[in-house]
This record gives C-alpha cells, structure tokens and sequence, in this order.
C-alpha cells in the first residue's frame, strides 16, 4: 500500500505541476506580461514545482535528507539518464547550440552548493545566498535574451517565443485557466505530503535512510517528465535542445530549491553526501565538457555511457 501512495503522490505532483504551468504561462500572457518574462520565471519556476515542494514538505516534516536527497539526485539523474536514454534512440545534435555560458554558471552553483555543504546545514543565511545568487543569473539570463532578441524584428521574435514556450495556448478560455490554477495549487502541495510521508515509511521499513530515498526514489520520480519529454523529442529527431535544458534545470534545483526550503527550516547536510554524492554531482557535470565545449554530438556511445554510469551510482548507493 505505502508504495501504491508513493506512486500516487508523485503522479499527482506531476500533473498538479503541468496545470499550474499551463495556468500560470497563459495567466501572465493574458495580463500582458511579455513572453520573454514568462519563459525565465514562470515556466521555470512552474517546471520545478514538484522538486521545491517536495523539498519544502520534507523540511517541515522533519525529514530534510528527502529535500537534500532530491536535489543532489535529480541533478545527477538530469545528466547521466535524461540525456543518455534519449541518446540510445537518436543521436542529439548538441553541438548546434552554444550552451558554454550556462554551463560555467551551472559549474559555479554546483561549487557554491557544495562549499555550503561543507557548512553542515543549509540555514537561512546559506539559503540567501543560493536566493541571492538565482537573481543575478535571472538577471544575466534576461539581459541575454533581450540582446539576442535585439538582433532580430520584434514581432517575429515575439512570435518564436510564444511557440517555444511550454503550455501556451492563446485561445485558452479563462474557465480553463482558472481550473489550472487551482488544480495546481491545491495537487502541488497535496502530492508532495502524500510522496514524502510514504517515502519516509518507506526508509523506515526498509532501514534506509531518508537521504537515499531521495537520492533514488524521488530523485527519479521527478526525473521522469524530463526523460519522458526529452525521449518523445528524441523520437521526432527534436531533442537537440536537451542539454541546454537539463543545465537549465540543473541550475535551477541548486540555487532555488533548498534556497526555498532552507528559509522554510534549517535543512542538515547528511555526512555520505559531503563525501560522495556531491561529488558524483559534479563528476556528472563535468562528464558534460565535450558536449559543450569541444562539439561532440551525443550518440548511442556516449548514451550507453551515462545509462551505465547511472546505474553503478544507483547500486552503489542502494547497495
């Protein structure tokens, strides 16, 4: 029954997180709020919805190893299986796309997180830090997108960007997007309580720690709609975004998530994390340099690669 309730929270995390994207994207645009604005706060922040609420319940619930757990393994998964199960089925063209400066400020965080690790607790005042540190890359990253959207005609930019963004429907009626938002407000929370007390008798069933319940079982259950969007795109040959997207995501968790959470309760860093799962972190980040710095495509090589990889971490840590 516990892994029944387990599943159940994690399927109705998901969707609450895709109403509210879908409400929230369609609100703002509504209201007028540019679609550049939109596609750096609201749909990033909706996407990771699920990981920052099921970070923040486990924080109140006194469970902190299940928020630290989730992030450190959902940044590991990002890299080593939503990149390489799609790789299996197509080669990604990711040498098509300029992703260095996300990367270096995505390195940056993962080295920020860590040293604050080593501080043995993320309190409020690590927390500003990582909170201080996503508004000035949102800042960065705005400052690029107006640049880049300076180089071509308004209107046509305008439009590309409304096509790009997630859950965007111009003739959405507002019943529809009012019942998103509430869907996601009221599933959000209620999927999150759901997932972190069934995984934490879970832990306690089985002698495992929270911490490596987060680290596997919510890690990959938060994981999934990326793998799944990532392998459908493989399918259509359209998946030579991934790796922008996964950086994207990743930066997002370090500095967002337990930035939130640690505001929320001081949120202990559990000693096996300081001496190898962070590190597997930032071994798995590095493993991305030839995609991005030397334009190597990612093959069905490479892709067998990071699907072993994950799978050694995973025996390790459960075993």
């Amino acid at each position: 029954m516990v892994w029944f309730m387990a599943a159940l929270g994690l399927v109705i995390l998901l969707f609450a997180g895709d109403a509210l994207v879908k409400g929230a994207v369609n609100l703002a645009l509504r209201v007028g709020i540019p679609a550049l604005i939109v596609s750096l706060t609201i749909v990033a922040f909706g996407t990771s919805a699920p990981e920052m609420l099921i970070s923040v319940q486990a924080a109140m619930a006194g469970v902190p190893g299940i928020a630290m757990g989730n992030v450190v393994g959902s940044n590991t998964a990002n890299i080593l299986l939503v990149l390489g199960v799609p790789a299996l089925i197509a080669v990604m063209h990711t040498s098509e796309h300029n992703t260095r400066r996300s990367y270096v400020v995505m390195i940056a965080a993962s080295i920020l997180f860590i040293a604050l690790a080593f501080r043995g607790v993320f309190d409020w005042s690590a927390a500003l830090v990582l909170l201080g540190a996503l508004l000035l890359t949102l800042g960065d990253m705005f400052r690029q997108a107006r640049a880049h959207r300076a180089k071509a005609a308004a209107d046509a930019a305008e439009i590309d960007e409304l096509e790009d963004l997630e859950g965007v429907d111009p003739e959405m009626p507002w019943w529809k997007i009012i019942l998103f938002l509430v869907l996601g407000l009221i599933g959000l929370p209620l999927g999150a309580e759901i997932l972190v007390d069934s995984s934490t008798v879970i832990a306690r069933t089985f002698g495992i720690s929270e911490t490596v319940i987060g680290l596997t079982l919510v890690a990959v259950g938060t994981s999934m709609p990326e793998l799944a969007t990532t392998v459908m795109a493989a399918i259509r040959r359209q998946a030579d975004v991934a790796l922008g997207n996964v950086i994207g995501s990743n930066l997002f968790n370090l500095l967002a998530i337990i930035g939130v959470a640690g505001l929320v309760a001081p949120i202990p860093v559990d000693p096996s994390l300081l001496t190898f799962d962070l590190w597997v972190m930032l071994g798995a980040s590095i493993l991305l340099i030839p995609f991005v710095f030397l334009r190597q495509n990612i093959g069905r090589v490479w892709g067998v690669v990071l699907i072993l990889l994950y799978v050694a971490y995973l025996l390790t840590v459960l075993l």
